[in-house]
């Protein structure tokens, strides 16, 4: 249960931190911090919470990850309901957050995204449906290659969560124009319920597209690893 509140904290830093940067920040008035400032703002939540939670449960904070863990045989089966359960509670209690918060202000309008992802005429973009699957696939792929990496037996364990928060970052950086980036069924999940039917229909791509890239990722890195010599 300790793993799992761990996990229910961390997620829910983790939607409050970036979507909030999303929602509050990105385009205020004068001092916006824009699409470099979210990207951050998703890195650092990553960042700080492994170094937080990491040793309680791995700080996994996404469901796709925690599949392309287990695929990668670096985590146990029997825990993977408990993990996403609790991911996706802690990512609608942050939207909810999110949502009083963001609702005090004038002019406040769910309707205009609330930090949701989509694709077509719901992609920041404009991108169609299929540029949002490859996007979102290729980008968990290359997260969890990253994520695997960086926590192997032959890296310096007590660095890990920089890589891992700088990829997050990279990962934002290329594809907020194209989805407004989920690489994270938990991040989509957690504000989509607020933002409406529109977000709710397209809600299954930033499920499916994550899972597959992230198995993809975990056998892709299984493939280049090798044995320890």
């Amino acid at each position: 249960m300790k793993q799992y509140g761990a996990e229910f904290l961390g997620t829910f830093w983790l939607v409050l931190g970036g979507c909030g940067s999303a929602v509050l920040a990105a385009a205020f008035p004068g001092v916006g911090i824009g699409l470099l400032g979210v990207s951050l703002a998703f890195g650092l939540t990553v960042l700080t919470m492994a170094y937080a939670i990491g040793p309680i449960s791995g700080c996994h904070l996404n469901p796709a990850v925690s599949v392309g863990l287990w695929a990668a045989g670096r985590f146990p089966g029997d825990k993977l309901p408990g993990y996403i359960v609790a991911q996706v509670f802690g990512a609608i209690i942050a939207g909810g957050v999110l949502y009083v918060i963001a609702s005090g202000a004038p002019g406040f309008d769910v309707a205009k995204g609330f930090a949701s992802n989509g694709y077509g005429v719901r992609s920041p973009g404009g991108y169609s449906m299929m540029a949002g699957l490859v996007c979102e696939v290729v980008m968990t792929m290359m997260f969890l290659v990253v994520i695997l990496g960086a926590t192997d037996s032959r890296a310096p364990g007590q660095f890990a969560p920089i890589p891992i928060g700088l990829a997050l970052t990279l990962i934002h950086l290329v594809s907020i124009p194209v989805t407004n980036t989920s690489v994270n069924p938990a991040r989509s999940t957690g504000v989509a319920i607020y933002a409406g039917a529109p977000a709710l229909e397209q809600l299954w791509l930033f499920w499916v597209a994550p899972i597959v890239g992230a198995v993809i990722g975990a056998y892709v890195f299984r493939a280049i690893r090798g044995k320890d010599e």
